[in-house]
């Protein structure tokens, strides 16, 4: 018997929903603003080059006149950004019916944020984590509102968070480590998350996804992965799949994570996969959050 693979067709029209994309200006935000704009979804761009969003916006609406998607300035490595696009999107909007984290950097040489941080780990976990907290309040006054966390296979190359020097300001940076640190505390996040809304009914519901191997602009520093692409990477149309299943199956629960299908889920249509025994831990989630509220001073 054949079966029905998950894909865009399975999104239903999205008119009157709001949905804020982040790093929309390539690969999987990029193909995900697209989906949506056709789905007539309002679509909030949170970019960091507001020259880039606007060439894809005008992509978007070479395709689609009618869009009702924007473009709206955002750094993640600045919880100074962080803080003001989200006053900027209340004074304009008061729903916000998916949130999806899907900025990332990888592998990058070490660098440290506008606030100290370490680079991936300010990008990919803290500023989501500050951008989340600070539009709780619109996702919990919006019924069956959803936080989609972006996370990666390489979540599961690290056995676990240095919490104590977690700037990398004691040890030799490992470009790869440090990424995967980062992408098992978008677990850590999501899960934390869960835990500690489960007794409030107006909670978003919280989801995750990873792409697999996405052939994007994310593995430019990585002279391995694009040596590699070609054989095992699929492009961003395939690869944004889990990342809208978790923000659209209306079966999806909280902590359902998709992925790939395919052989080490590097490919494929998303089906519901598993993550690490080490992101399952509940303990280091919970110090992740505190010590990610110390650091943000965003108190959920």
């Amino acid at each position: 018997m054949a079966t029905t693979q998950w894909n865009e067709n399975n999104i239903p029209d999205q008119s009157g929903k709001v949905v804020i994309i982040t790093g929309a200006t390539s690969g999987l935000g990029k193909q995900a603003a697209k989906v949506l704009s056709a789905k007539n979804a309002t679509v909030i761009m949170a970019v960091r080059n507001m020259e880039k969003g606007h060439n894809v916006l005008h992509e978007i609406t070479k395709a689609y006149p009618n869009n009702n998607t924007s473009v709206m300035k955002m750094d993640l490595s600045s919880l100074k950004s962080v803080e003001q696009f989200a006053k900027s999107f209340k004074d304009k909007y008061n729903r916000l019916d998916v949130l999806i984290n899907n900025a990332g950097i990888m592998a990058c040489p070490f660098a440290t944020t506008e606030d100290g941080f370490e680079i991936q780990m300010g990008t990919n976990h803290l500023g989501h984590f500050a951008l989340a907290g600070h539009l709780m309040d619109v996702l919990k006054n919006t019924p069956q509102s959803r936080v989609v966390v972006t996370s990666s296979i390489a979540h599961k190359m690290t056995n676990g968070i240095e919490l104590n020097d977690i700037n990398w300001e004691k040890r030799k940076y490992k470009t790869t480590r440090a990424y995967s640190d980062s992408k098992l505390a978008n677990v850590y996040f999501a899960y934390e998350m869960v835990n500690r809304y489960r007794h409030d009914e107006s909670a978003p519901r919280v989801t995750l996804a990873h792409p697999g191997w996405t052939s994007t602009d994310l593995q430019r520093h990585s002279g391995f992965a694009s040596l590699l692409n070609p054989i095992f990477s699929q492009q961003a149309d395939m690869g944004v799949l889990p990342t809208l299943r978790a923000a659209f199956d209306d079966k999806a629960e909280n902590r359902d994570f998709f992925g790939p299908k395919g052989m080490l889920e590097f490919k494929g249509y998303p089906v519901k996969v598993q993550t690490s025994k080490i992101a399952q831990l509940e303990e280091p989630a919970r110090k992740l959050w505190d010590l990610s509220e110390q650091l943000t001073g965003v108190r959920y």
